[in-house]
């Protein structure tokens, strides 16, 4: 026989950039919002994150990603509309709109009139011969290591994925002490912003393109690893094998959206690769294809974490707004954000980006 069940205003599961804002405009809306995250600590992707942001004031340029978390999990945790619940794990979204969570070893059910759906994205990974050697990383992982508990992997190490997240790990690679052999790219050009690239290329790091590694060397774990050239059809291209001498390959090529609670709830999905994958269908307001559910951040398609926080606070405003809350402020607030937000994805930067939604959206 299933627990009591409490009942909630707005649901937010997921603690990041995404789910915090979310949680903070609901709130300042009026509404009473409950915060979920299965970590110990508030601010996802954020927490690793110390490079500064770029862009205009209203997307926090210049500001760091670590003060950036912090000054969003002081308003949540401050807030008295909000009861933000860490160390929990949505494990269900029943048909009847029930969640079930798991905090300390307990089990407990709430019924939320509305859910916002922020639980961010999961690495990819690559297949390759000895890809499970100890001393192969995801690049989050490298993050974690480096950015929050201080601890390097290794002394040398092979960056695969030349997009912002490779380029930015291996720039704070160098700065924590370690050596980086290359970067390897299997696309003809980097997709990092240049303002990443060129740091990394002044400090005298190559970087392959149309290059990916071929193998991992080592019988317990890492000692090197294998890059060679590959064609137009993904193929390795004979005599093009470079050997390095690394201890340490880390993985950044690309994230996959975090969808199996949308999924339990019901939600249509379509898989849309400009997206990072299987994606949510949604609204102009972020509702999904069930009512009362709405998505936002990189489980409603990998972005930047800027645009995360734009997309959390519009999903938060317009589920605040479907309980009857800011009905006098919302369409001016709607519209500050969307705005905000179309900047982003703006130019050619947001080509691909602009591309997936129009396949993500419903009607």
């Amino acid at each position: 026989m299933r627990q009591e069940i409490s009942f909630v205003e707005i649901a937010v599961i997921g603690g990041g950039p995404a789910g915090l804002c979310a949680a903070l405009e609901a709130a300042n809306a009026g509404a009473r919002v409950t915060l979920l995250d299965r970590q110990d600590r508030l601010g996802g992707q954020l927490i690793k994150q110390t490079h500064r942001f770029f862009g205009s004031q209203s997307h926090r340029a210049s500001e760091r990603g670590i003060n950036i978390a912090a000054e969003l999990t002081g308003q949540v945790m401050s807030h008295p509309h909000i009861e933000a619940l860490t160390g929990a794990t949505v494990f269900g979204f029943y048909e009847d709109g029930v969640l079930g969570v798991e905090r300390e070893g307990k089990i407990f059910f709430i019924k939320p009139a509305r859910v916002i759906v922020a639980t961010g994205a999961a690495e990819k990974t690559l297949a390759f011969p000895n890809n499970d050697l100890p001393g192969i990383y995801g690049a989050g992982a490298v993050q974690t290591l480096v950015n929050v508990y201080g601890v390097l992997p290794g002394k040398r190490v092979l960056m695969v994925g030349a997009g912002n997240i490779g380029v930015i790990v291996t720039y704070q690679l160098l700065q924590a002490g370690m050596e980086v052999a290359a970067i390897v790219e299997a696309a003809p050009k980097i997709g990092a912003y240049w303002v990443h690239a060129a740091k990394v290329r002044r400090a005298g790091v190559p970087i392959y393109t149309s290059h990916t590694i071929g193998r991992a060397c080592g019988t317990r774990q890492v000692e090197g690893a294998v890059i060679w050239q590959i064609d137009e059809q993904g193929q390795p291209v004979p005599g093009t094998e470079k050997d390095l001498v690394v201890d340490t390959i880390c993985l950044s090529v690309g994230l996959s959206p975090l969808v199996e609670l949308l999924a339990q709830a019901g939600c249509r999905l379509v898989y849309v690769p400009q997206l990072g994958g299987h994606v949510p269908l949604r609204d102009a307001s972020l509702q999904t294809t069930v009512p009362g559910v709405y998505v936002a951040g990189d489980a409603a398609g990998v972005e930047e974490a800027s645009a995360a926080m734009m997309e959390g606070a519009l999903a938060g405003l317009h589920a605040a707004y479907s309980l009857g809350y800011n009905q006098t402020g919302y369409e001016a607030r709607r519209a500050e954000l969307q705005q905000q937000l179309d900047s982003l994805r703006s130019g050619p930067v947001g080509e691909k980006i602009r591309s997936g939604l129009s396949r993500a959206m419903i009607g």
